[in-house]
């Protein structure tokens, strides 16, 4: 790995970055009354789009907001060159990862034109007006101006949302973004607000309520050995999702690519640590072959074309024992990073599988770990390390070697660890964030899920009880 070019600068990164944050200060007071400050930011974000084809369209947006007078449309638009100047930062930041690994470049392509979407059976056509309206009241108020009236708005436009599986991913996007809102409001009292969060999720649920914004996917399909690298745990109060990067090789000899393959279900909030692997588990085998480092061979397992995985139980069966750190010496280099579609074209999107041996590890004042790699400093995100698996940060901090993903967050690349290899008396032994995906005999994960257990159980009586009365 160069990883010299990661702390080199990004030419125009910082100018497109500059923009955005100008954009989003100008939320927080809200667009119904702008003020001059405010004017200054939405006119930043038009001149940033000055030389593409949105230029027009943003500039006038500009000036209607700043006159108090935005219309939807006018805000889409806003929303829109918001999105491209992220996906312009998400495309730099992409291209200078490749520069660092050295493995070859996914190749973008321009999707196909969904011909239906301008239809009038657009599915969920009227619903989708509604979360539009709303989320431009939203943005005429402000972050300041939120209140339980407002965001209480969101209620029937998820709830009409949610029976259709064709809007579950704007449902489920409204319904979070509404939640954070209402346990902020109100926005008056607000000490301190996420400025560029909210902004994300205020931009990329406008857009997403757009006729012909998520067409149905069409996945192709593949046949080969998956080897897996390691697994992503995210984990919120209500819901939990375990994501497997794995490197693929294709039967018919095409070259090695990286896909990954996610699951996720709702969980009650006392079910955490090791007892997350009981909800996910049964819905999908990979994270037993990932849990037992196995191999496993696909035969026509849909992919999308962003190397997603629409997995299968039935397209899939377990293979040989496979390292996955042999894996990544061997193959890692080689594989093809997949693409990413126009709209999740997003910096925090950025989670490319990286293995970096021979480096040294220290603790910064603030208690930060550090890697030093070839005299060259990387951050290591040990906050993301779940407690659903026997890998800690002291382990990632005496490792020799660390299997992770490179992300990019406050500025600045970060490794975030998914296995290591640490010695334990005298020998070199790995330790994997999904080790007990599969299950396991390791006395703190055979403890904590059987604490999970009886939790679900008790769950489970309980709502039997709610039904039969």
């Amino acid at each position: 790995m160069r990883t010299d070019l990661l702390t080199d600068p990004v030419e125009g990164l910082d100018e497109a970055l500059d923009a955005v944050d100008a954009f989003d200060q100008a939320l927080v007071a809200g667009l119904l009354r702008p003020q001059p400050a405010q004017a200054a930011g939405l006119a930043a974000l038009a001149g940033a789009v000055a030389g593409t084809p949105l230029a027009s369209l943003v500039a006038e947006a500009a000036d209607k907001a700043a006159a108090g007078a935005a219309g939807e449309d006018h805000l889409v638009a806003l929303a829109a060159a918001r999105t491209a100047l992220m996906g312009a930062v998400h495309d730099a930041l992409t291209d200078r990862v490749a520069d660092v690994t050295g493995r070859p470049r996914a190749e973008r392509s321009t999707p196909e034109t969904d011909t239906t979407a301008a239809g009038g059976d657009t599915p969920g056509a009227n619903v989708l007006a509604a979360a539009r309206a709303w989320l431009c009241d939203l943005a005429r108020a402000g972050w300041h101006g939120i209140d339980h009236d407002l965001v209480a708005g969101a209620a029937p436009v998820v709830s009409a949302m949610l029976p259709d599986t064709r809007l579950r991913r704007q449902a489920t996007l409204l319904d979070g973004f509404a939640a954070e809102l209402a346990a902020s409001c109100p926005g008056a009292t607000l000490d301190h607000v996420p400025v560029r969060r909210w902004a994300d999720l205020w931009t990329r649920a406008l857009l997403l309520t757009l006729p012909g914004a998520t067409p149905a996917p069409t996945p192709s399909t593949v046949t080969g050995r998956l080897l897996p690298l390691g697994v992503d745990v995210q984990e919120h109060a209500t819901a939990v999702q375990a994501q497997v990067h794995a490197v693929l090789e294709p039967s018919d000899g095409t070259p090695p690519r990286l896909v990954r393959a996610a699951v996720s279900a709702p969980k009650p909030d006392t079910v955490v640590g090791a007892g997350l692997w009981q909800l996910l588990r049964p819905r999908m085998s990979l994270l037993g072959a990932a849990g037992e480092g196995r191999a496993m061979e696909l035969d026509a397992m849909p992919v999308t074309a962003e190397g997603d995985l629409v997995w299968d139980g039935e397209r899939a069966r377990p293979g040989e024992p496979a390292d996955a750190f042999a894996t990544a010496r061997v193959v890692l280099s080689a594989a093809t990073d997949p693409v990413t579609t126009p709209l999740d074209r997003h910096p925090a999107r950025i989670a490319v599988p990286v293995l970096l041996e021979g480096y040294g590890a220290e603790h910064e004042e603030d208690g930060t770990l550090t890697f030093t790699v070839a005299g060259h400093r990387l951050a290591v995100d040990t906050d993301r390390v779940p407690a659903a698996g026997p890998l800690t940060p002291e382990a990632v901090a005496t490792s020799g070697a660390c299997l992770g993903l490179l992300r990019w967050d406050a500025g600045e690349f970060l490794l975030q660890p998914l296995a290591v290899e640490t010695t334990v008396r005298k020998k070199t032994v790995a330790v994997h964030a999904g080790a007990w995906a599969g299950g396991t005999t390791d006395k703190l994960g055979v403890r904590a899920e059987k604490a999970a257990t009886d939790s679900v159980t008790v769950l489970r009586e309980r709502a039997g009880k709610l039904l039969r009365a």
